[in-house]
C-alpha cells in the first residue's frame, strides 16, 4: 500500500465509485446463485477464465505490449493465487454456510489487514497512532459481526465466518505483491495475467474435486456466472483503474464502504437472508476504523 494523497472528486467519479460498489456488490448474490448447481472451484474457473479472456481482448485491442518473460509469468502466478484463486475459492466456500451480506461484511476487512501487512513488509509503512487506531475499530467491529459466542461453537458456520477472513489476508498479501513486483506493469496485462495464471490451476482443479466442467446449466446460473466472470471480474477490473485515475487511490478506497449495503440489500430482496444485528454493528466499527485509517476523519475534526 503506497502513500497517496487525496484528489477532490467529480461528480463523474462520485458516480462510477458507486457504479462499481455495486458491480461489486452483487457479485455475492450472482456467486450464491451459481454455487446452487456449480461447485466451489468450478465457479472460480469460469469466473477466472472468461475473465480473462475478456481483458485480453482488451489488451490486444489497445495494442499493449504482450509479456514474455517467464520471470514475470511466475510474478503472475503467485499473484493469480493470492488474488484470485484462493479469495475466490473461500470466499465461495463461505457463501454456503453463511448470508452473502455478511460474507461481505467480512470482506470489507481487506483494508485493515492491508495496512498490516504494509507495515510488516515495507519501511515507509510504519503503524502510526491513527492506523493503530483504526485496525483496532476494525478487529472490534470483525469480532462484533462474528459474535465471539460463535467461536466457542466452532461449527461450520463459525470456520465459514474464519474462511471468509482467510480470504482478506490472502488480498491483502496480494497488494503487498503487486507493490514489490507489479508496480511496472499496464494494469490490463497484470491482471489478465495473474487471471490467467489462476484459470490455468482452476480449471483442472475444479475438474479434479466437482468433475468434469458442464455447460449444460440453468439459465440463471449462466447469468450468475457470466456476472461473476464479465462483468464483475474483467469489467469491474476496467472501472477501477479507470476511478482511480480520476480520483486517486486514496477514494478508490471508499468502494470498501459502498460494497456491503447493496450485498446486503441484494441479499435480502432475491434470497430473503436476514443478518443479526451483531453484523451491523460490526460493519458501523469496521467502517468507523476504514475512515480513521483513510485520514478523512481526522480531516473532518480539524475543519470542524
Amino acid at each position: 500500500m503506497t502513500k497517496v494523497s487525496q484528489k477532490s472528486m467529480s461528480t463523474q467519479a462520485w458516480a462510477e465509485l458507486l457504479v462499481l460498489g455495486c458491480i461489486w456488490g452483487g457479485v455475492f448474490l450472482a456467486a450464491r446463485l451459481a454455487l446452487n448447481e456449480v461447485g466451489v472451484i468450478t465457479a472460480v474457473a469460469h469466473r477466472t477464465f472468461w475473465a480473462a479472456l475478456v481483458l485480453w481482448t482488451v489488451v490486444i485491442a489497445k495494442g499493449l505490449t504482450l509479456p514474455r518473460s517467464w520471470r514475470l509469468w511466475g510474478v503472475f502466478m503467485v499473484m493469480g493465487l493470492l488474488n484470485n484463486l484462493i479469495p475466490f475459492a473461500l470466499l465461495n466456500w463461505s457463501q454456503l454456510y453463511i448470508e452473502s451480506g455478511l460474507t461481505s461484511i467480512f470482506n470489507a476487512t481487506t483494508a485493515i489487514f492491508g495496512v498490516i501487512a504494509a507495515a510488516i513488509f515495507f519501511a515507509d509503512e510504519k503503524l502510526s497512532p491513527r492506523k493503530i487506531i483504526g485496525v483496532g475499530f476494525g478487529f472490534l467491529g470483525v469480532a462484533t459481526a462474528i459474535g465471539l459466542e460463535n467461536l466457542t461453537q466452532f461449527d461450520l458456520r463459525s470456520i465459514a465466518q474464519l474462511a471468509a477472513i482467510t480470504a482478506t489476508i490472502s488480498y491483502a498479501f496480494a497488494a503487498v505483491w503487486a507493490r514489490k513486483h507489479l508496480s511496472d506493469q499496464h494494469p490490463e496485462i497484470a491482471a489478465a495475467g495473474m487471471l490467467t495464471c489462476s484459470a490455468v490451476i482452476a480449471i483442472p482443479a475444479a475438474i479434479l474435486v466437482d468433475g468434469p466442467i458442464s455447460f449444460d446449466l440453468a439459465p440463471v446460473t449462466i447469468g450468475a456466472l457470466t456476472y461473476i466472470s464479465v462483468v464483475a471480474t474483467a469489467g469491474a477490473y476496467l472501472l477501477y483503474y479507470r476511478v482511480m485515475r480520476m480520483a486517486g487511490i486514496g477514494n478508490l478506497s471508499l468502494v470498501t464502504l459502498l460494497i456491503p449495503p447493496f450485498a446486503i440489500g441484494l441479499g435480502a430482496l432475491v434470497l430473503g437472508e436476514t443478518i443479526s444485528s451483531n453484523a451491523y454493528a460490526g460493519f458501523a466499527l469496521l467502517a468507523l476504523g476504514l475512515l480513521i485509517l483513510d485520514g478523512r476523519i481526522m480531516t473532518w475534526l480539524r475543519r470542524s
